[in-house]
């Protein structure tokens, strides 16, 4: 059984045929997927789509790219709906310093923000971090005695980074660029970090993994990726699966599979 444990099924590349492409992934042995919100419409569209399917579980958040045109009730809706009962996790939230869609100062207000609600709602967090990741861990490490747990998304640091934010309590995930053929020292960080920290993601329908580099990408291939970490890494590809979903069913507390 593999987790896609970052989706973002509500994006209109998925408006023709989702139910298909949510069908493919269990046919795939994708078993559970988590569909992440951007803002407060992405995350009432994920929370819907979780309601619908079994197998689909949300989380809400603002993404760092939508801080400038967000405000105090837009954080007051995810609040709210944080508490619907398929919600595991705030996020997608964070940091971008490499598109700077918003300024930098708002950035981190409601990345500082979003991390006080995920303490009051006791969920996990959903860390976006790109190009930014010294303010990240700045900030991250003030909250780290109250026990928040998270994973950084599409990790695209270095090892000595990865081994930072898992002092600091978090996993690292996985996606897609694994399989590029460019040298990445995500290579490195999938042979260097345990396991037990790993989750695996898709980030469809961005990131399509090699063979499918170009298109649409979407929850099944993340079966594509599991089987770089296990190449990596010189492991079968049911121990990463069994793993990686161990990893991920635990930090977003997600029911067993039966």
């Amino acid at each position: 059984m593999f987790i896609d444990s970052h989706t973002h099924l509500d994006m209109e590349e998925f408006d023709s045929d989702r139910d298909e492409v949510i069908q493919r992934a269990l046919s795939a042995d994708v078993k559970q997927l988590i569909t992440v919100g951007i803002d407060v419409n992405s995350s009432l569209k994920a929370v819907s789509l979780a309601e619908k399917h079994p197998s689909v579980f949300a989380a809400v958040g603002i993404h760092p790219h939508n801080a400038d045109v967000s405000d105090k009730e837009d954080l007051k809706q995810i609040e709210l709906i944080s508490a619907e009962k398929k919600v595991v996790a705030i996020g997608e939230i964070g940091l971008d310093f490499y598109r700077n869609l918003s300024s930098r100062d708002n950035q981190r207000k409601y990345f500082k923000q979003q991390l006080d609600m995920a303490m009051r709602c006791n969920l996990p967090v959903v860390v976006h971090s790109r190009e930014a990741h010294e303010d990240a861990l700045e900030i991250l490490s003030l909250f780290t005695g109250g026990g928040l747990k998270g994973v950084i998304h599409c990790f695209s640091g270095g090892i000595d980074l990865a081994k930072a934010y898992i002092k600091m309590g978090y996993y690292i995930s996985i996606a897609g660029t694994v399989t590029f053929a460019n040298p990445s020292p995500v290579h490195e960080v999938v042979a260097g970090i345990c396991i037990d920290r790993m989750l695996i993601e898709t980030d469809s329908p961005f990131l399509s993994p090699t063979p499918y580099r170009g298109r649409r990408n979407e929850p099944s291939r993340v079966v594509h990726t599991a089987k770089k970490v296990a190449d990596i890494r010189g492991i079968s590809l049911a121990e990463v699966a069994e793993q990686t979903s161990k990893n991920t069913s635990q930090l977003f507390r997600l029911p067993s599979i039966q």
